[in-house]
């Protein structure tokens, strides 16, 4: 029985990450995935921030973790495996490992690529950053 936290980030890398992770949760019965999303607010100074606004920044952000946890839930729901799904913000990295501490969780499974706003100049580099920040274990996938 293992309790999964599973990062998405509407890659589809880490949609691959949640594919191991239900065959893993469906080899060990009685295990839950637990899907989450964070976005980082970000910083936006001058004639910007009077064009887009907070409400439209928040707006949009709350748009795109609806659209990243549907699409793990479409891939989840008929796999017959127990699940939940949140949306948080904040430093991915940090909030992943803190999450998966508070939630009692036995394993990481997450993609090693995302849609980091740099792409693909720091391949990984959220996931580095949580291999180093837990005492879990950490699985990561292609």
């Amino acid at each position: 029985m293992l309790k999964i936290l599973v990062p998405l980030d509407g890659s589809e890398c880490a949609l691959r990450a949640l594919a191991f992770a239900i065959q893993r949760a469906q080899e060990a019965p009685g295990s839950s995935l637990r899907l989450l999303t964070v976005h980082q607010t970000p910083i936006v100074y001058g004639e910007i921030e009077v064009y887009v606004g907070k409400a439209r920044t928040e707006q949009l952000a709350a748009r795109h973790d609806e659209l990243v946890l549907r699409a793990g839930e479409e891939r989840i729901a008929s796999a017959g495996v127990p699940y939940a799904m949140e949306a948080l913000e904040g430093d991915p990295a940090e909030v992943i490992a803190r999450r998966a501490m508070e939630l009692g969780c036995d394993l990481i499974i997450m993609g090693t690529r995302g849609l980091g706003r740099i792409g693909n100049l720091v391949l990984g580099s959220i996931a580095i950053k949580v291999v180093h920040l837990t005492a879990l274990p950490v699985t990561l996938v292609k």
